[in-house]
Order: C-alpha cells, then structure tokens, then sequence
C-alpha cells in the first residue's frame, strides 16, 4: 500500500507527437510537436515512515511495487534503478527536490505506449514534477522551467542527450494547437490547428531504443559539424555550407520545413502540409539516416491509401509514422494501410487518433 498520508495531488502530462522538426531540438532549432490525448496520470501522498514507495499498475508490464530510501536518492545511481522506468521517477524527484522528509507515495499509470517515439519517458517527468511541486505547496511553475528540469531528469534517468522539447510540449501545448517552438530562445508560439484535416498515428511494430548510442552518434556528428563551421549551433548554417554533408544538410532543411509548415497550416494549403511531410521524411531516411525498412514501407503504404503526407515521426530506428488527411478518412486511410502493411512486412500496427490536446494539469 501506498496511501499512508491523507492529502493527495493527482497530476496528468500528455505524450507527444511531433509534427515536423526531427533531430532539430538539440542544434538549437525549430520544432512543432502537439500534445497527446495520452498521457501519464501520477498521484501522490505523503509518508511517514522515510520511504519512497512507487507503484505502477501498467507503466511497463504487470502492476509492481517499488521501495526506495531518501538515502537512495541522495546517493545518486538512479540510471541502474530497475525496473527501468523507475529511474525516470527518481530522476525527477532528484533534479526537482522537494521530496517530504516522510517520504513519498507515488502511483503511475500511463496510456502513452513505450518505445513508440510518442514521449512516455518525458509525459512521466513532466507529471511527477507537476505533482511533486503541488505536493509541496510551491506555485505552478512556467512550463518552460519544468521542462528544463525534466530533461536534467531523462539524462540522469537515460544518459541520452535529448532536447528539450519532448517536456516542453508535454508541459506547455494547448489543446486544439501546434507549439511552434523555438529550441534556442525557447520561445514558443501556438498554432491553431485546421478543422479540415484529421491526424493520425501508426505504431510500426517496430519498438526502438534511442540508448543504444545512435542517437548520441547524430547528435555528436551535429556538433561536429557546427565546430567546423565555427557556428555555436547548426541553427545558423545556410544551406550551401552544408550541401556536401547529409547529416547537418538534414538540419538545415528541416528547420526551414517547419517555418514552412506553419506558414502551410495558417494559408490552409493542404497539399503543401502534406508534401512537408514527406519532404521530411525522405530527409530522415536518405540524410539523416534514422528511417527503417519497416516504417518506409508503411510510409509508402499510407501514402497509397489516401493520405494526404506521411512521415516518421521521433527520434527514429522504429516507433511511430504520423499521417495527414482530411477531416473523417483517417479511420479508413489508417486501416487500408495497416493491411497492405501487415501483408507486406508480417507486422501489426497500432493506429491512435492525434487530437491536439493541452498540457499537464493538476487533476
């Protein structure tokens, strides 16, 4: 049991999708993700017997219980915690302190699916921060602040190098809207999002791992390429400095989609969205290089099915395809491509209606 105190805080985060504007984040870029209508629910309660006690009832598996001393937390080592989700917990509570000296109890459950490229790990930090700062009576936070917070918290928990703006979109997008957000200044602008087309995610069948190293080998190449350049961040790199190197060309041009993008969405050009899409995903596959066999194929097979765009969407290696389409075919269009998908590569998919939804609350 975890409920030994009496006054309890209940805080949601959404997951994420990015629209448009992969692997931008971390050069100081731009991006336009929008927030989920899945999400992580955290509750907390305060203790009085010194422990750190989290319970997940369908985070990773079957429901599980686990311990931890205040010590545990003050001593460091989150990353080795197990099972793995739990470092992401103790991770936040680290970075964010606060924590009662009574201890703490902490349930979890989530509807965002692991491994997806969709933020779990980032829709989970930002709700325990959420929680934990109500919990100990300090005022909301700017979403900026959590955000940045929570990435300290997914390196500790992950030692991936990630941006930030999985936790800001989780902790500040607005329903109905796109976040335009600038990775540099962090500024961030909402975009309305056109009631004529309807968004649609895809899971590949094909999960991925973003600690495996390749994730930091991109971002190193980035910064390589920037120190060559003598810029801070690739943000600042034109496009004839970069025609003969993929990787930061990738950057480059993808910036320059999501302004397109924005501009597409607010004219209502349709053909342009969905166009964007594609234009970025064969970035990512040619360019970048972080595309699969598996989600081209079920790129092209949206596509045939009546999609207006497609495109990986994510850190990439695996996870999720995001699609356009107009407004009421994204049911048919999705399950036209699942089949054509599941005869093609033997895998099934997992199709989630994208509705733009807010940001994390108090509940």
């Amino acid at each position: 049991m975890i409920r030994d105190g009496h006054e309890s805080v209940r805080a949601w985060a959404p997951g994420r999708v990015n629209l448009i504007g992969e692997h931008t984040d971390y050069n100081g870029g731009f991006a336009l993700p929008f927030a989920l209508d899945l999400g992580c629910e955290v509750t907390m309660v305060p203790r009085a017997d010194g422990l750190v006690v989290v319970m997940s009832h369908n985070v990773d598996g079957p429901a599980g219980e686990v311990r931890l001393t205040l010590d545990d937390l003050e001593a460091g080592g989150v990353g080795q915690l197990e099972p793995a989700w739990v470092r992401y917990v103790a991770a936040t509570l680290v970075v964010r302190g606060g924590v009662p000296e009574g201890g703490v109890g902490i349930a979890v459950e989530s509807t965002v699916p692991l491994g997806a490229g969709l933020s779990s790990s980032a829709a989970l930090e930002v709700a325990v921060a959420t929680a934990l700062d109500a919990l100990a009576g300090r005022d909301a936070a700017h979403a900026v602040e959590v955000a940045a917070s929570c990435q300290r918290a997914e390196l500790l928990a992950s030692g991936v190098p990630c941006g930030i703006m999985d936790q800001l979109a989780s902790a500040g997008c607005t329903a109905g809207h796109a976040m335009l957000l600038d990775c540099r200044s962090l500024e961030i602008e909402q975009v309305p999002m056109p009631d004529e087309l309807e968004w649609v995610v895809i899971h590949s069948g094909v999960s991925r791992e973003l600690a495996d190293g390749a994730y930091a080998q991109r971002r190193a190449m980035c910064e390589a390429a920037a120190a060559r350049l003598g810029l801070d961040s690739l943000r600042d790199a034109h496009e004839e400095q970069v025609a003969d190197d993929p990787i930061a060309r990738h950057v480059v041009r993808e910036n320059i989609r999501v302004l397109d993008m924005v501009d597409a969405l607010r004219a209502r050009d349709f053909e342009r969205v969905g166009g964007l899409l594609l234009e970025g995903h064969a970035s990512l596959r040619d360019d970048f290089q972080v595309s699969t066999p598996e989600v081209d194929a079920l790129v092209e097979e949206l596509t045939a099915a009546g999609a207006l765009g497609a495109r990986m969407t994510g850190g990439g290696f695996g996870g999720c395809v995001i699609a356009v389409t107009g407004a009421g075919d994204g049911a048919g269009v999705a399950a036209r491509a699942a089949q054509h998908y599941r005869e093609r590569t033997g895998l099934d998919t997992q199709v989630f209606a994208a509705v733009p939804a807010g940001g994390a609350a108090l509940r």
